[in-house]
């Protein structure tokens, strides 16, 4: 057997690229989730939003695992290292401000602040 090749990098800023889909990952961040649970917040159907994980789960960012009925949704938390790797070795970039990424989070996923 073959092992997987990891996502490429650019599968996982292509799905990083949607705001849908970052709002998933923040929202996966606390706990594995239903996928219904995952719909419930966006005005889309849920085709919409079953594209969307898949687009993530494609990127190696999520995985999807079918219990019963239920198919759930779980963060892989290593998803980003290679992004991160990819970043990083710029060296250019300060310390990450995390009141300041906290507020971008906010603007970006519609919360007032």
């Amino acid at each position: 057997m073959i092992p997987a090749r990891p996502p490429s990098l650019d599968a996982i800023f292509a799905a990083l690229a949607d705001p849908t889909r970052r709002a998933i990952l923040t929202m996966l961040l606390e706990d594995d989730m239903a996928v219904t649970d995952v719909a419930e917040p966006f005005e889309m159907s849920l085709a919409a939003i079953s594209k969307h994980l898949a687009a993530l789960a494609e990127a190696g960012l999520i995985s999807q695992e079918k219990r019963g009925r239920v198919k759930w949704c779980k963060l892989e938390p290593d998803a980003m290292r290679a992004a991160t790797v990819w970043i990083q070795g710029f060296g250019q970039f300060d310390p990450v401000d995390f009141d300041a990424f906290e507020r971008f989070l906010d603007q970006e996923l519609g919360d007032p602040a």
